[in-house]
């Protein structure tokens, strides 16, 4: 089975060990970021720092804001700080390259707090009228023009031979955020469903396509959820949903967000092929239920194994996301399984033979580890035994 790890450029550049490190591990490709959010993020073995603020999301190699793909555009990529200086992904994308490694690009979209701070009328706005700054609303038409041309563009660097794409359908509330406080009140599916639903003028009329009233709905949505704020449990999964809202309403909520994710994956991966060469793989990060949002936003199996080379699903509960996906049985789909490796994030190294086991009994055909430059010493150890084994 197929094994890629996570990389930044940052974990690369400067260290002229990295390459041959990550290489030992056993893997035979990397899947490094091109188009980063805002991070704080570990380098326990750089030779030159232990910490990089990456302060922004970023593309994390030049482009020309003058050239045809923006000179028309308001919403563009904002370039990289000093945490990613020059081209940064191309020169770790060649010491790895270097090393005998495969390289795919890792490409996050729909995810830009800067984007928000700058461009408050693309966010998702809640329905009481609070933005989320850190999540553009897929459905806005200048919206979905960037992030497609982003995903073009980051995606098909110089010797890639793939790209994974993230948060490319609807993001919510939950963000890891700085600080965060959110966390007060334990919503289930329902109520992050419910405080997900964007009320932007797009999505107002949208709604109105299918039948609602924007205003009574978003009146809707704060009475479900006052209950919720008070403590009462929340069923969870979509009947929750329903009972909260009733079913036609949520039945109408639902086919105007994925229609819009729907189009927005198909507009893009057609577009991500169009710059690329033949043979480049497109895979996509998802979660097979369909109204999760985040940076595994749900989608139809069935529908996205019709438009990409296949998926990237998170397995750090368990490897039973795959079940819906391997269910299609599309020939030559990669379903790849994403594995955390960071223990002091909630990794388990310690079981990667066992997990690795139990992904391929469920259809995986591949496997992710998150993240080889996060990863202690002894993390990555326990990486190299257990593909060692395979």
């Amino acid at each position: 089975m197929k094994a890629s790890t996570f990389v930044y450029p940052w974990d690369v550049v400067g260290d002229p060990a990295a390459p041959a490190r990550i290489a030992a591990l056993g893997v035979e490709q990397v899947t490094l970021a091109a188009a980063y959010h805002s991070t704080r993020a570990l380098t326990p073995r750089h030779p030159r720092h232990r910490i990089v603020t990456a302060e922004h999301a970023a593309v994390l190699y030049p482009t020309d804001p003058a050239g045809d793909r923006w000179k028309d555009s308001a919403l563009r990529p904002y370039p990289a700080g000093d945490w990613a200086p020059g081209d940064a992904y191309a020169q770790a994308a060649e010491a790895l390259a270097g090393a005998g490694l495969d390289v795919h690009t890792w490409v996050v979209l729909a995810h830009n707090s800067r984007l928000g701070a700058e461009h408050p009328d693309t966010s998702v706005v809640n329905a009481y009228g609070d933005r989320y700054p850190w999540a553009p609303c897929i459905a806005q038409p200048a919206t979905r023009v960037y992030l497609v041309g982003l995903a073009a563009e980051a995606a098909v660097r110089p010797g890639a031979g793939g790209t994974e794409l993230e948060s490319l359908g609807w993001y919510g509330l939950q963000h890891l955020h700085a600080h965060d406080k959110t966390g007060g009140v334990g919503l289930d599916d329902a109520g992050q469903y419910l405080m997900a639903l964007c009320f932007c003028p797009v999505c107002r009329s949208g709604y109105g396509e299918h039948g609602l009233d924007a205003d009574a709905l978003a009146a809707a949505v704060r009475e479900a959820l006052e209950p919720l704020w008070r403590g009462a449990p929340d069923d969870g999964g979509w009947t929750g949903v329903e009972k909260l809202l009733g079913e036609e309403t949520a039945a109408a909520t639902r086919a105007w967000r994925d229609e819009r994710a729907r189009t927005l994956q198909e507009t893009a991966v057609r577009a991500v092929r169009d710059a690329a060469p033949d043979g480049f793989q497109v895979l996509l990060h998802a979660d097979p239920v369909t109204h999760h949002v985040g940076a595994n936003p749900g989608v139809d199996p069935a529908h996205i194994l019709s438009v990409a080379d296949g998926v990237v699903v998170p397995c750090a509960g368990g490897p039973g996301p795959l079940a819906p996906f391997a269910a299609q049985g599309r020939d030559g789909a990669v379903l790849a399984a994403n594995l955390g490796i960071v223990s002091g994030m909630g990794g388990s190294p310690g079981t990667l033979t066992a997990d690795m086991a139990r992904a391929r009994e469920l259809g995986a055909t591949q496997v992710r580890l998150y993240h080889a430059g996060l990863a202690s010493d002894g993390d990555l150890e326990a990486v190299r035994a257990a593909l060692a084994s395979r």
